[in-house]
């Protein structure tokens, strides 16, 4: 069964730093772009940040600078570093990948990992 699994998340004070991380586990054979995405209640589910298999990455521009995403293709896992952190930061970060299995080639969601911004 394919996976993703995120770890980090957490309570922070405003200006202080995070790492999130997620990973893929199961019958992969291959990981192309993976992405975080973050969503507060309500609101739609918005890109973060992209890493991909070749090591590019873009970001959206309300963390452009301060979060970076990274990553380690040998433990088939994403990192998002967040620094400088901002209270509008707070929300369920969501890693998504886009995975080559013996199923065919799709996106998947992990479960979601909560992270605060708050004094």
């Amino acid at each position: 069964q394919v996976q993703l699994v995120e770890s980090g998340g957490g309570l922070v004070q405003p200006g202080g730093s995070l790492r999130i991380a997620c990973v893929a586990s199961g019958n992969i054979y291959s990981i192309y772009a993976m992405n975080w995405y973050r969503q507060t209640p309500g609101k739609q589910r918005d890109l973060v940040a992209t890493v991909t298999s070749g090591g590019s990455t873009n970001y959206a521009d309300s963390v452009k600078g301060r979060f970076t995403i990274s990553r380690d293709n040998a433990k088939n896992t994403v990192y998002l570093q967040m620094n400088n952190m901002k209270p509008e930061d707070t929300a369920v970060y969501y890693c998504n990948a886009d995975l080559l299995t013996s199923g065919g080639r799709r996106y998947y969601w992990g479960q979601g990992t909560q992270v605060t911004v708050s004094s």
